[in-house]
């Protein structure tokens, strides 16, 4: 039977700062590492998952800051506890692979999770805009929507318009909305792709409403329209509903398409 020797140093005086400097070393090695899982992340949640303005207006910046936070720091502090040369190569190699996966599993569990509340449409219920997630279509038929919004997107947000219940769907639909599921959340309500931009043309307001609601925020709004490459006249807004902030989607009067966000309170 053959056993790893110690290091020839474990026996100085000075080993145990030595193996605190390792261990240390080991620590930032893997802190590194997990800071650049974390970047590719960062990219696949922000580019695809939360486009700006979504990071804000669904609160998935701070879940995913949130989850990552702990991944990134759990596994290198864990490294360094047990991080030790004194153990046996294949022993030590052993723990720090068992690290490695339980990060990773716990970071591909946060990305789950970040992904079921993502948000994956924006509903017109009369004059205002509703976020939609994935975690709100859980229960949904998404075979009573029309051709070509029966599948979620992978990435991105589309805009759909929904139509007002009819006289046998109204006590149905109040009874859900008091359980907290708008018709924005249920797909039989959803309106065909090709009805959309009318309708939001239509329920869009004037923006002289928000200079006047916002005097003092003049700038702001310029900012954010010339960000859409559009004349003012040639924009509308409609408010959209957040969970923790208030923003104005900004729209094409003439196609009712969406062209850019501003943050302002339009109720």
């Amino acid at each position: 039977m053959t056993t790893n020797p110690l290091p020839p140093d474990s026996g100085r005086p000075g080993f145990a700062a030595l193996d605190v400097g390792r261990r240390l070393r080991a620590a930032l090695i893997h802190l590194g590492l997990s800071a650049i899982v974390a970047a590719l992340a960062a990219l696949l949640v922000f580019g695809f998952w939360y486009p700006t303005p979504f990071r804000e207006i669904s609160g998935g910046r701070e879940l995913f800051f949130l989850v990552v936070a702990v991944d990134v720091v759990l596994g290198p502090v864990i490294t360094f506890a047990i991080f030790d040369r004194r153990k046996p190569w294949r022993e030590l190699r052993r723990d720090l692979a068992i690290v490695v996966v339980l990060q990773l599993a716990g970071l591909a569990y946060g990305l789950h999770t970040v992904y079921l509340v993502r948000p994956v449409a924006m509903a017109l219920e009369g004059d205002r805009l509703r976020v939609v997630r994935v975690f709100d279509l859980a229960d949904a038929d998404l075979s009573q929507a029309p051709p070509g919004l029966q599948r979620l997107p992978l990435w991105g947000v589309q805009v759909i318009a929904t139509r007002k219940p009819r006289a046998d769907e109204k006590l149905d639909a109040m009874d859900m909305g008091l359980a907290g599921i708008d018709i924005g959340m249920r797909p039989k309500f959803w309106l065909p792709a090709s009805a959309t931009g009318a309708a939001m043309a239509q329920a869009a307001q004037p923006l002289d409403k928000l200079r006047k609601l916002y005097p003092n925020r003049a700038a702001q709004l310029d900012a954010a329209i010339a960000e859409t490459q559009l004349p003012a006249a040639s924009l509308k807004f409609i408010p959209i509903l957040a969970r923790s902030t208030d923003w104005v989607a900004l729209v094409d009067a003439n196609t009712g398409n969406v062209v850019g966000y501003a943050p302002f309170d339009g109720f």
